[in-house]
């Protein structure tokens, strides 16, 4: 095995073994013995290219490689493999200098490139969220819900998690008075907007730049009789030239990009009226701003970035808008990603006929990276109150629990609480 890459992966394998076999065959053993008979994660580098590779760029390298067959586990799943590399490793980047300019120079070049424009939002969404509807059905839950879930506990299930996030954001809105005018920014498949039209009485636009989204949100609704109290349109935010009482934004913030977080948060602020209340609902990182992970970005979320709340406040400052409220949701999106992780690979089969293996190996990938992240690196979700004044909404926090009750009683009179399990 290569010297640096020997070296490397040994700073990084701690607490847990891990064996690897280099592509002229011999078995290399990190960390500490096996024990209590459980499976030491076991990777296999087939090619010297590949071995090659993941010297030079081991965060883009390992996906591809994963992805094309470049490497397998002979024991264990991809996700072990991670587990025992970056809980104890923090950023790779942080081990060896030559990383770390790896690191900075990709920062300065994704900021460069980082202008999403109109046509390049549209492509950059078009990538990844038009993809076929029945991929979707096979790993999310029945309301479509593709962001962070909210879990009191990590055994509630998928579908109850979904929908104690929506009632979550409602109650954040103040949603006090019956017909509010809501603006659900980046709306997805509609959930969140026919949540806040259905239970909380709301009138919600819903934009979003998928065509695959805005056809299924605007059937959907009119499936439950909500097509008077939603309108989901395929358009840009930027276009719009309207105001709203409440705004929601949930899932969207990633696909912004640093050089436009003042366009954002300036039209956030022109469109949301004097009394109004805004909710961002977005992934972020704890630590100091750094690139996105470059498998990620090229191969799943072009154009997407995730931001440090050093880098939002200034743009939400200069927009003249008052932070309310900021909760952290630390380990909620790592059980969300789990979820989706068991749901795809209970229907791997499904989803290869709808695509093909590289693409199963590319998702597979996807879901464990991300879930990663998010248990043993600096990755969470912010969620930011925004309002033009400061007794926008209550002065306490107790609020938010009181009707998260009442929601939940409107919730039950209609029928839609989850099942018993779920």
């Amino acid at each position: 095995m290569n010297g640096f890459l020997h070296r490397l992966v040994s700073g990084m394998v701690q607490s847990e073994p891990l064996w690897i076999t280099d592509a002229r065959g011999e078995t290399h053993r990190f960390g500490p013995a096996p024990r209590d008979g459980r499976t030491v994660p076991h990777l296999r580098i087939r090619r010297p290219e590949v071995e090659r590779a993941l010297t030079r760029d081991p965060a883009l390298a390992l996906g591809e490689a994963y992805m094309d067959g470049g490497v397998e586990m002979t024991s264990g799943t991809i996700f072990d493999l991670l587990r025992v590399v970056l809980r104890d490793a923090g950023r790779i980047g942080d081990l060896h200098p030559r990383l770390k300019a790896l690191l900075r120079m990709r920062g300065v070049l994704y900021r460069f490139a980082d202008r999403n424009g109109l046509l390049r939002a549209r492509a950059n969404v078009a990538h990844h969220y038009d993809l076929s509807s029945d991929l979707y059905e096979l790993f999310l839950d029945r309301d479509r819900q593709y962001s962070c879930a909210y879990f009191p506990t990590p055994d509630i299930g998928l579908e109850t998690a979904q929908q104690l996030k929506k009632r979550h954001i409602a109650a954040k809105l103040c949603l006090d008075r019956p017909d509010l005018e809501v603006l659900d920014i980046g709306c997805g498949w509609g959930g969140m907007g026919r949540y806040l039209a259905e239970i909380g009485g709301a009138q919600v636009t819903g934009v979003t730049l998928s065509e695959e989204q805005h056809a299924y949100a605007t059937a959907v609704s009119a499936d439950r009789g909500l097509a008077g109290r939603t309108d989901y349109r395929l358009q840009d935010y930027r276009k719009l030239n309207m105001s709203f009482d409440r705004i929601v934004s949930v899932g969207m913030f990633e696909h912004v990009g640093a050089a436009g977080y003042t366009t954002f948060f300036g039209k956030v602020a022109e469109m949301l009226r004097p009394d109004g209340v805004m909710l961002l609902h977005t992934i972020g990182q704890t630590g100091s701003p750094t690139a996105t992970n470059p498998f990620i970005r090229k191969y799943i979320f072009p154009g997407g970035y995730i931001p440090s709340m050093s880098e939002m406040l200034p743009h939400i400052e200069r927009a003249g808008l008052v932070v309310t409220d900021v909760e952290i949701l630390r380990l909620h999106y790592a059980e969300t990603l789990k979820a989706w992780r068991e749901r795809f690979a209970a229907h791997r089969a499904e989803a290869e006929q709808l695509y093909d293996e590289r693409f199963c190996r590319m998702w597979e990938f996807y879901l464990a990276a991300s879930e990663a992240s998010f248990r043993w690196r600096e990755q969470v979700v912010f969620q930011l109150q925004l309002a033009h004044r400061q007794d926008a909404v209550p002065v306490t926090r107790d609020y938010i629990a009181a009707a998260e009750t009442v929601l939940a009683e409107r919730e039950a009179a209609a029928g839609r609480l989850p099942l018993a399990g779920e």
